[in-house]
């Protein structure tokens, strides 16, 4: 399944959408997608040595400014899917961005594509600030995975519009 993804050494986990995932339409609401966006990226951000707990201590974090995506493929209870993500661009001062897809496992089929812009908020004044030397350090984007997405089409780099129509 991970050899589908668009780019390479992806941060991975696996779901099996619950009943309570599933909303009056009898698929994954919208909403519960952006929870296991948020998911992957902490226990991402956790494997690379920047947990929510060093967050804290360091009174540093990175805040949501821009979310989009593209949302392909209906996801059902039961259904099995990989969760994918990557650093795909990170200034090393104050903005970060990541690339997400989430995948079913029985067809293979991309159910979501995202991309979420942060920036750094210091915890205590709710302002943006400078990246502490730690999200330096750990917040980097892998060169095999900035090429691969340099070499995507456009239209697969424009996530959250029409699939290439920028707007």
């Amino acid at each position: 399944m991970g050899r589908d993804l668009r780019l390479p050494l992806a941060f991975t986990d696996m779901h099996r959408v619950g009943e309570h995932e599933i909303d009056e339409y009898a698929h994954v609401n919208n909403t519960v997608y952006l929870q296991w966006l948020d998911s992957i990226a902490w226990a991402h951000s956790a494997n690379l040595g920047m947990p929510l707990e060093r967050c804290l201590e360091l009174r540093r974090g990175m805040a949501i400014r821009h979310t989009r995506v593209d949302y392909l493929e209906a996801a059902v209870a039961g259904d099995d899917l990989l969760i994918a993500t990557w650093i795909i661009a990170c200034d090393g001062r104050l903005r970060c961005s990541r690339r997400f897809e989430i995948a079913r496992v029985a067809d293979g089929k991309r159910v979501l594509e995202a991309e979420i812009d942060f920036f750094c908020l210091n915890l205590d004044t709710g302002k943006p600030c400078r990246f502490p030397p730690e999200f330096v350090e750990r917040y980097t984007v892998v060169p095999e995975v900035a090429a691969a997405y340099e070499s995507l089409p456009d239209a697969l780099r424009h996530i959250g519009y029409a699939r290439g129509v920028r707007q």
